[in-house]
């Protein structure tokens, strides 16, 4: 199959009868992608617009990166369900694509009676979410398991199944099965209006007009205002500002778990938690904001980050660090996702999706899809989709700078061009070259780790560029 992917100019077809789409979806973050690769498994003709160059460039590229069990969700809830549904579905994914997972398990610690006193009960909520592998375990047993926490910790709720991902390359994944399977993929296409009919829609791009005959706003911090386009006033989106630290390889040894503090009406609160690329992040804030672009990093929400770190694991704060950065989550004001269909308007909104929404992508793309079928969509029966393998940016198996056999066949994979992320010209070359090719130096970091790394591309990031802009056609 043709993979159709756009970065500029008028859309292929565009407010023609040969440019209509069966599905259209608004936005290419981790959910949308996700919507759009479910979609690929039926005859249908489907379009994937994003206002941004690439895929997962929103929430979805700067989040805490846990595949969550959903064990503290609220029971009865819809998240509650796609969380849990979500979660096998995403790990039965990642092993077959070579996602990066890691099972490392969290430990929510009480650090006073009070919050001693609430792990019963959240251990209550897990069983009747469903998930029946929590237990509390003593300070001792805390202390032994986790030897660099800070002095004071009363005990702790085991979750053992939390896992960390790959945050990156999950919705990556998403998107090249898309597109191999059919999907148009069309980047920089900023929706600007939506005009409706009976049959269907028009939607006004920064690129051109596009006609759909049913439509899926997926659109993250700005589904709000997707929504009110076609008349709707819902919900408001409120963006939160999640503030990180990320600290230097060096200091992973000190962390074993994902350590969980015991959450508020806030959010869940700051951590410690490994990544898969062999990091420690301690975050996030939690800063409702009125700027949906406010990204950066803020000398107070560091200092509060080190503050807290320094009570939950002392050693840690004095750790090297590698980055910062800052995401934004799409809060609503409301504890549950706003997944609402809209039969007569052939359109289903997707809102509120919150710190949750990586681990319930696939199920919440499933949910999405049924909701459509419902609203009139014919699907047909689903079909296979093409295999997908993607590039090990994790740390638990073997990365291609490690590996003699990929050398010996490719000495590529054993030219190092990122000195501290150990990225090799091989994976570089194979990013540039892949289904979805970067659109930025930056999207080229989240495919291979380039430039992500203790010199932040002080030292490789001349080679990079040049790489990247040889390969530009």
């Amino acid at each position: 199959m043709t993979v159709t992917i756009t970065t500029a100019g008028r859309l292929p077809g565009a407010g023609g009868p040969e440019g209509t789409y069966d599905v259209t979806v608004v936005g290419a973050g981790v959910v949308g992608a996700a919507i759009a690769r479910e979609l690929a498994r039926y005859r249908l003709r489907t379009a994937l617009v994003e206002a941004s160059d690439d895929i997962g460039n929103g929430t979805s590229k700067a989040n805490t990166a846990i595949l969550h069990t959903g064990f503290d969700a609220v029971p009865g809830s819809l998240e509650a369900r796609l969380v849990r549904d979500g979660r096998g579905l995403l790990a039965a994914y990642a092993e077959e694509t070579g996602i990066p997972v890691e099972r490392t398990g969290a430990l929510l610690v009480a650090w006073d009676t009070d919050q001693l006193a609430v792990l019963p009960e959240l251990l209550a909520k897990a069983e009747r979410n469903g998930y029946d592998a929590a237990r509390l375990i003593g300070a001792d047993e805390l202390r032994a398991r986790e030897p660099h926490l800070g002095p004071g910790a009363l005990g702790a709720l085991e979750i053992p199944d939390e896992s960390v991902i790959c945050p990156w390359t999950t919705p990556l994944a998403f998107a090249t099965q898309a597109v191999r399977a059919g999907v148009h993929l069309h980047l920089n296409c900023r929706v600007t209006d939506i005009g409706s009919a009976p049959h269907g829609h028009t939607v006004r791009t920064s690129r051109g007009p596009l006609r759909t005959r049913y439509l899926v706003n997926a659109a993250g911090l700005y589904a709000d205002e997707i929504d009110r386009l076609l008349g709707h006033d819902v919900f408001t989106v409120t963006p939160r500002r999640g503030q990180l630290i990320v600290f230097d390889k060096l200091a992973r040894d000190l962390v074993r778990h994902i350590l969980l503090p015991v959450p508020t009406s806030a959010g869940k609160g700051v951590l410690v938690a490994p990544t898969v690329f062999g990091n420690v992040l301690l975050g996030p804030t939690s800063e409702d904001l009125d700027d949906r672009t406010a990204t950066g990093s803020t000398a107070d929400g560091l200092d509060l980050l080190r503050e807290q770190g320094r009570r939950i694991m002392p050693a840690l704060v004095d750790e090297e660090v590698t980055a910062v950065y800052a995401g934004l989550r799409a809060a609503t004001g409301q504890e549950d996702y706003r997944i609402q269909d809209h039969p007569g308007r052939r359109y289903v909104a997707v809102g509120g999706i919150r710190s949750t929404g990586l681990t319930a992508s696939m199920a919440i793309a499933v949910h999405v899809t049924a909701l459509l079928a419902g609203t009139g969509l014919e699907l047909g029966p689903p079909h296979g989709l093409p295999p997908i393998t993607m590039p090990n940016l994790g740390e638990a198996v073997p990365r291609p700078y490690r590996r003699a056999d990929l050398i010996a066949r490719d000495p590529a994979y054993g030219t190092l061009v990122c000195h501290c992320e150990y990225v090799t010209l091989g994976e570089i070359r194979d990013a540039l070259d892949s289904t979805v090719p970067p659109q930025s130096l930056d999207g080229l970091r989240r495919r291979t780790r380039a430039r992500g790394g203790r010199c932040q591309g002080f030292h490789c990031g001349a080679a990079v560029r040049a790489l990247f802009e040889e390969a530009r056609p």
